[in-house]
């Protein structure tokens, strides 16, 4: 397992974005979310093809923090049933890394 994740969500608003990505930094339980968008997103609900636009938050946090991080996202998230996807980091500088575990204690 990496010591390291790349945590993705997508919410309904740039409001949104910034929201969540400051309160699971301030919370210690990620040391950035990085906010893109907005981009465009086609997907099925209730049996029906939906195209929407939303924005991506990609959180950069250590492997141990993930369950608080997952559980805040799910928590504070405007979605019902969010997505919430942890992506190991397999390679990265090891300052950067430091740098994740620092942010995050």
């Amino acid at each position: 397992m990496a010591d390291y994740v790349l945590v993705l969500t997508t919410v309904p608003s740039a409001d949104a974005a910034a929201k969540l990505s400051r309160s699971a930094v301030e919370a210690g339980f990620a040391a950035s979310g990085q906010v893109s968008g907005p981009i465009e997103t086609t997907y099925r609900h209730l049996g029906e093809v939906c195209e929407g636009t939303e924005w991506q938050i990609a959180f950069r946090a250590p492997q141990d923090r993930y369950p608080e991080l997952e559980a805040h996202l799910i928590e504070q998230h405007p979605y019902d049933s969010p997505e919430v996807i942890a992506l190991p980091i397999v390679a990265a500088p090891s300052a950067y890394l430091e740098w994740i575990t620092r942010a995050t204690r």
